[in-house]
């Protein structure tokens, strides 16, 4: 049997084409399965001030960069510019805006820890001062303090991170990784 210019040409294309094909199914079957992380937050500042009658905390001299990591079994860390965080808190259908995050606020003053939960909405941010407004969950907020890091919480309520409500809020602040 005579092979023609044509069917040699025919043959060949049909060969490229089934290789192309074959080539793109392994690259999608080859590609890593895509993972989703809880991140959590952390914001440093040099102090904090609270204005009670307006439930507003002020992070005063707080960084340029917030730090977010995850928990097992990814262990995911970086940060982020705090000017880009205010935003992201209300993007997104699942965002802080529509479930607002706890957060344990840790104070240093001299060698004494206070820590009071509460709960962030409003964030606002002027120059180097962060203001949220806040929702007192536990411990007694002091009017001034130095030294400060607030660990933004998306897991549930504090000292309850496997209560229901912790469980139902662990879906709501995925990041998707590839």
């Amino acid at each position: 049997m005579t092979t023609t210019r044509r069917t040699l040409v025919a043959s060949s294309t049909l060969a490229a084409v089934s290789l192309a094909v074959a080539g793109r199914t392994l690259a999608q079957t080859a590609q890593p399965a895509a993972k989703e992380a809880d991140f959590l937050f952390v914001q440093t500042a040099d102090g904090m001030t609270f204005d009670k009658a307006a439930s507003k905390l002020t992070l005063t001299g707080v960084s340029m960069t917030t730090i977010m990591f995850t928990d097992r079994p990814e262990r995911i860390a970086g940060h982020m510019k705090t000017s880009a965080f205010v935003p992201f808190w209300s993007k997104g259908k699942d965002s802080f805006l529509s479930n607002p995050p706890n957060a344990d606020l840790s104070i240093l003053e001299s060698n004494k820890l206070q820590q009071i939960v509460v709960e962030l909405t409003n964030p606002v941010l002027s120059g180097n001062n962060l203001s949220y407004t806040v929702k007192l969950l536990q411990g007694d907020m002091p009017a001034k303090g130095t030294h400060v890091s607030l660990f933004i919480d998306v897991i549930g309520m504090p000292l309850t991170p496997m209560s229901f409500a912790g469980v139902a809020r662990r879906s709501y602040r995925r990041a998707v990784l590839y």
